[in-house]
């Protein structure tokens, strides 16, 4: 019994020392040092260091992206503010056949034009679409200078959508003052912003030729253009040429900072001799300020 105990207790003691052979190993390898310290203090382990010539690249690159992307930015602003001058201070003829030469340029204005309309609070075109949704889908409208066609992708009504260029099947391309729609066909005739041309008047005269007796006329603008103390047209004339045109004004809407907006209705005509006089009789029309917007 006592040798099995002798033989027993020398096992224990080689297994002990094997034991602490290997711990010894084990803590003098620094590989597994650095794991048992990641593990226990992750935040202690050093980082390798990053290249400060890749740094240094990389924050160029980036200055240069920046200063780039401001440089398109302006160039397209410059851009759109000549191309917006240039709808204000010719006839739409005029205007139709510039964008017939470079249609790219219609897009690049409209590009320009919600870039603008990014920064308003309210749209106009929003307030038409609800005003229309309250009074019926049955009610056949004729959008002049529609842009995006916004209205008509918004409303059940059928809407005719008129511009200067057209990037979509559902747009007709012309010169607003001479549509292809038949006399007193349509029920709403809506101008949003679109009164650009120096020869708007025309396009308003459209607007009567095409509306049914008792249809509606609609006008958003931009409310400088009718503010007279900075050479705006004064409202009221330019509401009293609209109803020596054949309209009566309904109401008008001054509480928005950016737009005013206007609603007339078609007079019910007596005869055919009335729409004669009214069409040989001389309107004084108020010249509206061009709507330049200031770079940003």
């Amino acid at each position: 019994m006592k040798r099995e105990s002798v033989m027993e207790d020398r096992e224990g003691s080689r297994k002990r020392k094997r034991a602490g052979r290997c711990r010894r190993k084990t803590d003098n390898n620094p590989s597994h040092l650095n794991k048992q310290i990641s593990e226990a203090h992750p935040a202690n382990v050093p980082q390798p260091k990053q290249d400060s010539s890749k740094l240094k690249t990389s924050h160029k690159a980036s200055k240069t992206l920046s200063f780039l992307d401001k440089m398109k930015a302006r160039l397209a602003g410059g851009h759109f503010r000549m191309l917006n001058e240039k709808l204000y201070t010719c006839t739409g003829k005029e205007a139709l056949e510039y964008f017939k030469e470079e249609p790219e340029l219609f897009d690049m204005y409209h590009a320009g034009y919600q870039e603008q309309m990014s920064h308003w609070p309210e749209l106009p075109v929003n307030i038409i679409i609800k005003w229309l949704k309250d009074h019926g889908s049955s009610l056949v409208v004729a959008d002049f200078g529609c842009g995006d066609a916004r209205l008509a992708k918004n409303v059940k009504n059928k809407v005719f959508s008129f511009d200067l260029v057209s990037n979509d099947p559902s747009v007709v391309a012309c010169d607003m003052s001479n549509t292809s729609l038949d006399s007193e066909s349509i029920d709403v005739a809506v101008f949003c912003l679109s009164l650009m041309g120096t020869n708007f008047s025309s396009y308003l005269q459209e607007a009567y030729r095409v509306l049914k007796p008792g249809g509606w006329l609609l006008i958003a603008e931009v409310k400088s253009r009718f503010d007279p103390t900075s050479g705006g047209a004064d409202p009221n004339n330019f509401t009293k040429a609209i109803c020596e045109l054949g309209f009566s004004l309904v109401s008008k809407d001054f509480a928005n900072k950016m737009f005013i907006l206007f609603y007339f209705k078609k007079k019910e005509e007596q005869n055919s001799m009335t729409k004669k006089k009214k069409k040989k009789k001389d309107i004084e029309w108020p010249e509206l300020k061009p709507c330049l917007y200031k770079r940003r």
